[in-house]
């Protein structure tokens, strides 16, 4: 009877010491899964508090960034074919950025840059550089 409860106590040691070894093999795994630096879940919650601070300023950067952009193309004279001048416009979200226009002629080209905000100019804006202006602000690219 002895030697059977001496087997059980022994089995039970191993049993109890191996959950020991897998318990620790655990925690190895999710400290380097959380990148827990001191220890705790308090890390963990200053990790994620940082991110979205940092997405917070992406979303707000991207937001000023001349991402709106529209091109309108037309003929400047009648005696000129092949909509060769342009009028492209390249505004933020809130419609601030600039305009370029290229005038084309048989015998020379002009390029012009207007500054934009809110969607207005206080150069006079002509009536393709708002059409480009508008077309980017909508978000349909190219223009007619």
């Amino acid at each position: 009877m002895i030697a059977v409860a001496l087997a059980v106590a022994v089995c039970a040691l191993l049993l109890a010491g191996w959950a020991l070894v897998q318990v620790r093999a655990s925690e190895v795994r999710l400290a380097s899964i959380i990148g827990d630096d001191d220890g705790g879940p308090r890390q963990v919650a200053r990790d994620i508090a940082a991110a979205r601070t940092e997405l917070a300023a992406a979303r707000a950067d991207s937001g000023r960034a001349l991402k709106h952009v529209a091109v309108v193309r037309y003929d400047a004279f009648g005696d000129m074919a092949g909509q060769l001048s342009f009028s492209a416009a390249l505004v933020d979200d809130a419609g601030d950025g600039l305009v370029i226009s290229s005038i084309h002629g048989r015998a020379e080209s002009s390029t012009y840059a207007k500054s934009v905000e809110a969607g207005a100019s206080s150069s006079e804006l002509t009536p393709e550089e708002k059409q480009a202006v508008a077309a980017a602000r909508a978000g349909e690219g190219n223009a007619r």
